[in-house]
């Protein structure tokens, strides 16, 4: 079992950076096989980017490659989303999830992720 918690969202201009955070408890976020996911209003549930169990893979929607960085920091056990260059069109809740610990393939279907937070908005302007 683990507990996932995002934050780091907010209000942010066009063109500018935001950091999300998801920490995690009951495990170790080097057991899992993790990713960001986001939901527009109105929209289905989108992958965002997916990181391995050790954090040398990952993986990127075509939307977002070039201006987000997933990454891990095992010390802190917590994964972290960079997110440079925004768009309004990257508004969204934005939720941190991982896989079953079984599994080590990074996933972009969101119901391959067993464990997820709550969400953190991110809403851009223009």
């Amino acid at each position: 079992q683990v507990q996932l918690v995002e934050s780091g969202g907010g209000l942010v201009q066009a063109g500018g950076s935001l950091r999300l955070s998801c920490a995690a408890s009951g495990r170790t976020v080097s057991s899992y096989v993790m990713g960001w996911f986001r939901q527009a209003d109105g929209k289905e549930r989108e992958f965002v980017a997916g990181i391995s169990r050790g954090g040398g893979t990952t993986v990127y929607a075509d939307s977002v490659k070039g201006r987000f960085t997933i990454s891990k920091d095992n010390s802190k056990n917590t994964m972290y989303l960079q997110m440079n260059s925004l768009k309004p069109e990257d508004t969204a809740v934005y939720y941190c999830a991982c896989r079953r610990i079984l599994f080590s393939a990074i996933a972009t279907q969101g119901t391959e992720y067993l464990y997820w937070g709550h969400g953190t908005q991110v809403t851009v302007s223009s």
